[in-house]
């Protein structure tokens, strides 16, 4: 173990390793990196852990430089764990590089399969009695995070001692159409709301569209197409996303001696903001989370957008209608327009087209859950649909929520300590 020090914290590097498949205990076994943090000032005291659980799926647990955000709150009385969840960070990392070790797609797609909510969970039972000497522990769930609590309290709730959520109450039984079609008015409704915010981006948008339309640019390899720029909608879904998508357009053109174009700055901005070369799972991933009960996910965000013609630009530019954003939609034309995602379209390919998902929630445990829970519902989340959370709330036994509009999806980040105050304050009962 590595220790070392930030202002106020003691920070010490952990490695562990576990089964590539928990029903294989002896077979193939990959590396788990957590980072512990406590305050300087408790580092030697017995102190009881939260488990971080990033959301995602397919990012590495933040990587904090001091007690920023809530974790000045939770030094305050835990000594913490951020979990690098396997296949991110430094948890035996899954992209372009590294998965041709494994063989071909096929055995890709087999490796990757091990990389959902119910091996992360068994991961960390694997690691708790490591750290806590066979304590439960306090887990708080991010997102995607969060989906891995619920599903950490239908299959393991003896390992914990309380969960919290924010912005990550999942349906227990949607299909992956069933969230799309669920969300697509939703980022409507946050796309009208920035263009009532920002009037002069509806232009804006529609001359970027017809530009990338007619050029096809490209950026560091990037192909730079009007459903990638349509992508940037994703920047809504946080609290000050609205104002970097404006501040991203308003940059978007230049004059040239060979006339107006696209600037470098917007290339750039554009491409750093819907590359997936840091977090590539996300893509490969993101609809397999939703994989359960026999059905493939078939990319279900690309066929439920059909259903919402709206969303096409070339009908919006053929018009006069807005160009409306998209969100946090996965689509076949990532795997063709980013490097980073492009040796793997067949991989997605195959993983999309998979019937064989268990089913990642267990109702009736959760119907009997005694473990106090706590979970942050942002209404009108642009990545988490409110009215799924709300019903998966009312399943799980004793789960009490904060539904609010004072934050986006990144409300824990941008909300300081008070979030993790507010949810520590309702499992204990003190509001």
């Amino acid at each position: 173990m590595n220790s070392y020090r930030q202002p106020g914290l003691v920070l010490t590097d952990h490695r562990f390793t576990v089964p590539l498949d928990h029903a294989d205990p002896g077979g193939e076994r990959i590396e788990i990196f957590g980072r512990e943090i406590v305050a300087s000032s408790r580092a030697g005291q017995d102190l009881p852990w939260l488990l971080y659980l990033e959301g995602g799926p397919g990012f590495g647990a933040r990587r904090f430089t001091g007690a920023e955000a809530w974790l000045g709150r939770a030094v305050r009385e835990f000594r913490v764990l951020l979990l690098d969840q396997r296949g991110t960070g430094l948890s035996t990392p899954a992209n372009r590089q590294t998965l041709p070790l494994r063989g071909g797609p096929r055995e890709q797609a087999d490796y990757l399969a091990h990389f959902r909510a119910d091996s992360i969970v068994r991961d960390c039972e694997a690691i708790r009695p490591r750290l806590t000497g066979g304590a439960p522990w306090t887990v708080l769930g991010q997102s995607f995070g969060g989906f891995c609590a619920v599903r950490y309290l239908s299959s393991a709730p003896e390992g914990l001692d309380t969960v919290l959520i924010t912005g990550g109450l999942p349906s227990l039984d949607a299909h992956a159409d069933d969230v799309y079609r669920a969300a697509y008015p939703r980022i409507e409704r946050k796309v009208a709301a920035h263009y009532a915010r920002y009037p002069q981006d509806v232009e804006r948008a529609r001359e970027i569209t017809a530009h990338l339309a007619e050029h096809r640019p490209e950026s560091a390899g990037h192909r730079l197409t009007p459903e990638a720029f349509q992508s940037l909608g994703i920047l809504l879904g946080g609290g000050s996303g609205s104002h970097q998508l404006h501040y991203l357009l308003e940059n978007a053109f230049v004059r040239t001696p060979h006339g107006t174009e696209l600037s470098d700055t917007f290339q750039e901005g554009m491409r750093a903001a819907t590359s997936f070369a840091g977090h590539p799972l996300y893509a490969v991933l993101h609809e397999a989370i939703y994989g359960q009960g026999g059905r493939p996910t078939a990319w279900s965000a690309e066929r439920v957008r059909a259903e919402f013609p709206q969303f096409d630009a070339a009908r919006a530019l053929a018009g006069d209608g807005p160009v409306l954003f998209t969100g946090e939609s996965i689509h076949p034309w990532h795997f063709e327009v980013d490097p980073a995602l492009r040796p793997l379209r067949e991989t997605a390919e195959l993983l999309a087209a998979r019937t064989d998902w268990e089913p990642l929630y267990d109702p009736a445990r959760l119907a009997a859950n005694e473990v106090p829970v706590a979970a942050a519902v942002y209404h009108d989340d642009m990545y988490v649909d409110t009215a799924h959370a709300l019903r998966t709330a009312a399943a799980i036994r004793g789960l009490r929520t904060w539904v609010t509009d004072e934050f986006e999806h990144d409300g824990v980040r941008a909300g300081g300590p008070r979030v993790l105050d507010r949810l520590l304050a309702l499992v204990r009962d003190e509001v």
